[in-house]
């Protein structure tokens, strides 16, 4: 296995979840979220969290995936015990919806690895998970 491909086994963090609907913006035919996550490295070294990998899907069995570059436009690092908090949002057609999914972060040698995001469910009302 070479530097940049995901090592089989994640360094620690902890991934905290806050879901809420967003009524303002959601219609008959989608339901707006706003989740919230918050990254803690419980590691002894700095990661990057460069990308990011998302499978969501409503209770009629429709599913989309997202991939991208970091999250809401950030690469950011994490130090040692450090911990990064960001929100965003996302709509799904019929509930309830569920997101899964996992970041793909890099130590300061350039090696990778992939750290699961537990599910979360995206029905109404405000929970807190994991």
């Amino acid at each position: 296995m070479n530097a940049t491909s995901p090592q089989p086994t994640p360094p620690e963090f902890h991934i905290q979840t806050k879901v809420q609907d967003i009524p303002g913006y959601s219609t008959l035919q989608k339901q707006a979220f706003q989740y919230i996550i918050t990254i803690e490295n419980r590691s002894d070294q700095t990661w990057q969290l460069i990308a990011r990998h998302w499978d969501i899907s409503d209770a009629a069995g429709r599913s989309f995936t997202v991939d991208g570059e970091g999250v809401v436009g950030e690469q950011p690092f994490l130090p040692p015990g450090g911990s990064y908090t960001y929100d965003s949002f996302v709509t799904v057609e019929t509930l309830p919806g569920l997101m899964r999914g996992y970041y793909v972060m890099q130590d300061a040698w350039g090696a990778r690895a992939e750290v699961p995001i537990p599910p979360f469910r995206l029905d109404l009302g405000e929970r807190v998970l994991n």
